[in-house]
């Protein structure tokens, strides 16, 4: 049913969208609260209308990145490459040519699915995304298809330090989801981010510094409704050395990640818990004093 669904065409499927915005808002209010109180905090600079118009914004979005996700079921590559562009795709394919593998830190700005999708159909080398499979097994099997469907490859979050030690000179790009929260006894790094202190995953600092990867930035712009502008920044190229007692790859990332959804906060997921951990009292920015690695 859901393949079915997906075969019908954007504009179609916007008008769903719609529905799923007024019901999702309006009628169930899903997960208002926590929106708002996000919102609340991130932005403490802006007052309860424009809190209010952000919310209500990002809930039209939220509505559209669902029925993108359900229509990549059957988009065709043509249309993906219409879709999603990429500004400056040299930057990429440079490191890539000289046959190094590139570490990507994205995160939940815009449609995080479409991405790695598009660098499959835009590039001629392999584009592999960490991902955590879903418990519910249904949805795990739809969530492969849709992901793969376009030549996409995907690597299991606990396999990926096994991935990259078997093939550690393969020429492709590996794209991670850095912004997620991670659970508290695996926090390592705090920073303040939208005035609040906030756990960041380290794992993508740590695979540049073991192997000495290029780690890029993607930077994702909604141009217009089910078009998207994708920009690489440049993190590290991968020839420093690795800093003893700091993160400064994924320091670097949070200061990117806020400044993109300063730019266009309604692009941004605001539905989850993204500050449930509090950082302890007198904790440094990075507690651990074990090797990163």
């Amino acid at each position: 049913m859901l393949k079915g669904v997906a075969l019908l065409p954007l504009p179609i499927l916007y008008l769903l969208a719609d529905l799923l915005y007024v019901l999702a808002y309006y009628v169930v209010g899903y997960r208002r609260k926590v929106v708002r109180q996000n919102l609340e905090n991130a932005f403490p600079e802006k007052g309860a209308a424009e809190i209010e118009s952000i919310a209500k914004a990002f809930y039209r979005q939220f509505a559209d990145v669902i029925v993108e996700i359900l229509r990549m079921a059957a988009m065709p590559r043509a249309e993906m490459q219409c879709r999603v562009s990429f500004t400056n795709p040299e930057l990429l394919s440079g490191y890539v040519a000289a046959g190094t593998p590139v570490l990507i830190l994205g995160s939940h700005v815009g449609n995080w699915e479409w991405s790695l999708s598009a660098a499959a159909v835009s590039f001629d080398f392999p584009a592999e995304g960490v991902y955590k499979p879903l418990n519910n097994l249904f949805f795990e099997n739809f969530m492969l298809h849709t992901r793969s469907r376009l030549g996409a490859r995907l690597i299991k979050m606990k396999e990926t330090l096994r991935s990259f030690v078997a093939r550690r000179k393969e020429p492709r790009v590996v794209a991670l989801l850095s912004d997620q929260t991670p659970l508290k006894n695996e926090i390592t790094f705090w920073t303040t981010f939208l005035h609040q202190d906030t756990p960041f995953y380290t794992g993508g600092e740590k695979l540049a510094d073991r192997f000495g990867y290029p780690v890029l930035f993607l930077d994702v712009k909604r141009t217009r409704r089910g078009y998207y502008a994708l920009t690489f920044e440049e993190i590290t190229d991968g020839r420093q050395a690795p800093a003893e007692k700091e993160y400064p790859i994924t320091e670097a990332f949070a200061r990117k990640l806020e400044a993109a959804i300063r730019r266009a906060p309604a692009d941004y997921l605001w539905t989850h818990k993204r500050w449930k951990h509090h950082r302890p009292e007198g904790e440094s920015r990075v507690p651990s004093s074990e090797p990163r690695v």
